[in-house]
């Protein structure tokens, strides 16, 4: 008789089979990793009631996809789930944490994984891409005492990751310490069993040996940081902030765009320089528009902005390029060379450290920025690099970045306003969307 298991492929299988105590995990990306995790706690949840499984994961999407894979495997497993709940301090804030609780008394815990929040908790735990943590030695330090509670029994740890350099928790873990069961799968492995994936297509895409080497083959070949942490991020986020505030004649704007490529969005990111910081007043995302509709959106947000930095890489090149021509050199046509890419992400890095940029409260602009991820590598070549999700390319963050270093490179002389507060920003909405309705 078949059974949920049999869905597995026979590399997750064995994974979620070996009942050591503590096992880690080095695979390769879209290996199936977090679907293997998923389906080992939930199986544990059902036989053993009461039991309690934490997952720290490397951000708020992460954490989120992991438990809907979660609740597809307690569905296949015909586990009941009781109740459902996610903890914010308010709606688009970061989360605190995600729980499913199940009718038999056992439970998931999913969090964001910072040296805070993994503190306080007595559970069997996962570390989910534990190497792209932030902070993964004050992480390790928090979070490794939840299972050493003599009254909870032998609790079990689990981490697994793709390699993320050397300079990280995970490295230490996987290479020095023999005391764990330890999985290791490549790419060709995993579709040596089974996973149906054209591995030389793969690397002709990624077109990049190094990466390739570290993200598919399991080698611990750089160093990796996130350029963005959340709580740099969080410095700059401001109810104030808008999304949906079109630019006019009046005021200071600086835009960029990325142009999306396939499936990836097309984003036009709007500033208004108020003082000496800039606040994102329009994040407008066009998603499979046509050229033409494209075209003209993006000029009606050039035409009225001092400066626009624009992606002229691939298919972005006659977009930028015909701006460039309507609009004169208030267009920049930015080619996304390894230099432009320092410069405008080193930049966007000093502007949150300096808080000279405000932005929304929102989730897909917060988990897009943290995305980011800086790569030192042997040769001391630094590059950055944002894993695609199915909400793009880490586009808002290129877009941000483009109109950041418009406004750098804005002209000379024009009239800056006096600085920006809560109650005038009140005022030049109302008066904005009257003159939009009228």
């Amino acid at each position: 008789m078949k059974t949920p298991l049999d869905i597995l492929l026979p590399y997750q299988r064995k994974w979620v089979e070996d009942d050591a105590r503590f096992k880690i995990g080095m695979w390769s990306r879209q290996t199936g990793k977090s679907f293997a995790t998923a389906c080992e706690t939930v199986y544990d949840c059902l036989k053993r009631p009461g039991t309690t499984w934490v997952v720290l994961s490397a951000g708020e999407r992460q954490a989120l996809e992991w438990m809907d894979k979660a609740k597809q495997w307690a569905k296949a497993f015909q586990l009941v789930v009781d109740a459902y709940d996610e903890t914010r301090d308010y709606a688009e804030a970061l989360i605190k944490s995600a729980e499913i609780r199940f009718d038999n008394g056992s439970r998931t815990v999913a969090i964001p994984a910072n040296p805070n929040t993994a503190r306080g908790y007595s559970a069997n735990l996962v570390l989910d891409e534990f190497a792209f943590h932030e902070q993964t030695e004050e992480i390790w330090r928090a979070i490794y005492p939840s299972i050493s509670n003599p009254l909870k029994g032998e609790l079990k740890l689990r981490i697994v990751s793709t390699p993320n350099g050397r300079g990280n928790m995970f490295y230490e873990l996987w290479s020095k310490n023999e005391h764990y069961s330890k999985h290791k799968l490549t790419i060709e492995d995993a579709v040596a069993g089974g996973l149906p994936v054209d591995v030389e297509e793969l690397r002709r895409a990624i077109d990049d040996p190094d990466a390739w080497a570290q993200e598919y083959m399991c080698e611990f070949i750089d160093s990796t940081s996130v350029l963005l942490p959340y709580e740099l991020i969080a410095g700059c986020e401001s109810e104030e902030a808008t999304v949906d505030m079109a630019p006019t004649e009046r005021g200071n704007y600086f835009v960029g765009v990325d142009i999306g490529r396939r499936h990836d969005l097309t984003v036009v990111w709007t500033l208004e320089q108020i003082g000496d910081v800039d606040w994102t007043r329009e994040v407008l995302e066009l998603r499979k528009v046509e050229f033409h509709r494209q075209l003209e959106i993006i000029g009606e947000r050039v035409r009225h902005a001092k400066r626009a930095a624009i992606d002229a890489t691939g298919i972005g090149a006659m977009l930028a390029e015909e701006l460039g021509r309507k609009h004169g050199g208030k267009v920049e046509q930015c080619q996304f060379t390894a230099q432009l890419k320092g410069e405008i992400y080193t930049h966007l890095r000093s502007d949150f450290e300096d808080r000279r940029v405000r932005i929304p409260v929102r989730r897909d602009i917060r988990e897009d920025l943290h995305a980011i991820q800086k790569v030192s590598g042997k040769s001391g070549a630094i590059r950055y690099l944002a894993p695609r999700s199915e909400d793009g390319h880490s586009d808002r963050s290129t877009a941000l970045a483009l109109a950041r270093r418009a406004a750098r490179n804005r002209p000379t002389g024009f009239f800056i306003p006096r600085p920006f507060h809560k109650g005038r920003a009140a005022a030049v909405r109302s008066r904005r969307n009257r003159e939009v309705l009228a």
